[in-house]
């Protein structure tokens, strides 16, 4: 079966980091570009970022660029969101989703359940 498994998130300070994880099993995770979406209390799902299957390529949401960082190991089908200077809108449920390298989230093929980021003091 296919398994996207997020980890990594909580509560956190503004200006502080979080690294979340995401852990694949059950598909050739080296043939999908991996995606980073987010969906913030009682908002619709907000794409974050994306990395193309070999990693060598990353695009990131304009909110998000410059403080996050999309990494992937095709080695141990890992993902990861390098998160820093966070801020208080940045709190939502963030979720890992495997498809094409895109910002339409609708058109993922695999999702994770998602992993809560409360950025507060």
């Amino acid at each position: 079966d296919v398994q996207l498994v997020e980890s990594g998130g909580g509560l956190v300070q503004p200006g502080g980091s979080l690294r979340l994880s995401c852990a694949a099993s059950g598909f050739i995770f080296s043939n999908f570009a991996m995606n980073w979406v987010c969906q913030a209390p009682g908002k619709g799902l907000e794409w974050v970022g994306s990395i193309d299957s070999g990693g060598s390529n990353a695009a990131y949401a304009d909110s998000v660029k410059g403080r996050f960082t999309i990494s992937r190991d095709n080695v141990k089908n890992t993902l990861a969101l390098q998160m820093n200077s966070l801020k208080p809108e940045d709190t939502a449920v963030y979720y890992c989703a495997a498809g094409s390298y895109t910002d339409y989230a609708k058109s993922y093929d695999y999702w994770g359940q998602g992993t809560q980021v409360t950025v507060s003091s």
